[in-house]
Formats: structure tokens, C-alpha cells, sequence
């Protein structure tokens, strides 16, 4: 959960991880693109780093079976270009790797995605190497020692700044930047 202060409001906002890696410094500004889900005992306001993962999350959240969990969960996993790619070259081998995404799931997925993915084609940028991009990779042992961080308990940006201070860290495998992290904070 995100907690954003709008001119002394605060705002409650889950996130997909992505949107925790790609935010600034505490109290510096930035613009998160949000979704409000109403219902009839709670109002959940969901906020993404980019107009694409809020178009992605409500064409996420408009499959049966797939509620806002789930589609947080995916869009932690995997950027809106690397999803649209599963999409299109129909690779459940990829979705099912995915948190809560099962083999029914990831099929059911690219079903129902396919006659979405041309709208969201228009919207989403070209493959990029922007630094969200590098940290959401299923292959990559930064964003894997981060997520691994996160799941222990830190928050994403001491998380982030623990894993870059490890000296070496393009050559050092995930487990390994986990463990030096892990030393340097005990420390």
C-alpha cells in the first residue's frame, strides 16, 4: 500500500510492484494514474506509474475469474509490453509463471485477451529499456533480490537502495544479492 499525501489528504493506494520501483525519494512529487473500485463495504483507489498498467489492471479486472489481486499480481510480474507479448505469441509457459496464475488461468487469459490486446496495443508504448522495464524482468536478479527483500518485510525503496549498494551487483547472481544486502543491514 502507497500512502499519498494530496495537500494534508491522505490516500490509501495499492499498487503493483512495478509502481513501487519506479517512485521517487519520500515527499518529492509524482503523478500516479488511479482506478476507483467501489462496492458496497469498501472503496479501493488503485494508482499505477503509467496510463498503460491502469488500461492493462481494467482489462485485467473485466476477466472472469480475475479479480484486483490477481491482476496486481501479473502486473508485479511482468511489464504491460512483456504482457502483451505473452498475449500474442499465445505463451502460457510465461503467465503461469506468475503469482496465482495457473495453467486454466493463463489459458483463460490469453482467450480473452486477444480481442482487448488490439486496444491496448494503441495505448502501450514499444518494448523500451526504461528502468521499469529492467526491474519487473521474470530473468533479472535485481528485481528478484528486490522482490525478495519486499517479501522478507522491507519497504520497496530501502529495499531498492540495499540491493544497489551491494558492491558488484551486475555480476552477483540473486541469491548472492540478497545475502550481502542482508549483511550490510545487519551491519
Amino acid at each position: 500500500m502507497l500512502l499519498i499525501d494530496v495537500n494534508g489528504v491522505g490516500y490509501e493506494v495499492a499498487a503493483p510492484m512495478s509502481t513501487f520501483y519506479a517512485l521517487p525519494e519520500v515527499n518529492d512529487k509524482v503523478t500516479v494514474h488511479t482506478h476507483l473500485v467501489v462496492r458496497e463495504d469498501s472503496q479501493t483507489l488503485y494508482g499505477f506509474v503509467s496510463d498503460d498498467e491502469r488500461s492493462l489492471f481494467r482489462s485485467l479486472i473485466k476477466i472472469n475469474g480475475v479479480g484486483a489481486k490477481l491482476a496486481l499480481a501479473i502486473l508485479s510480474g511482468v511489464s504491460t509490453n512483456e504482457f502483451i507479448q505473452c498475449i500474442e505469441h499465445e505463451d502460457t509457459a510465461m503467465l503461469v509463471r506468475l503469482p496465482g496464475v495457473g495453467k486454466k488461468t493463463a489459458e483463460r487469459l490469453i482467450i480473452e485477451m486477444k480481442d482487448r490486446i488490439k486496444d491496448l496495443l494503441g495505448q502501450a508504448a514499444p518494448p523500451s529499456k526504461s528502468s521499469t522495464d529492467t526491474l519487473v524482468q521474470a530473468d533479472d536478479p535485481v528485481a528478484d533480490a528486490m522482490s525478495a527483500l519486499v517479501a522478507l518485510g522491507y519497504k520497496p525503496p530501502d529495499a531498492s537502495r540495499m540491493v544497489r549498494a551491494v558492491e558488484g551487483m551486475a555480476e552477483c547472481s540473486s541469491e548472492e544479492l540478497i545475502r550481502q544486502a542482508l549483511q550490510a543491514a545487519v551491519k
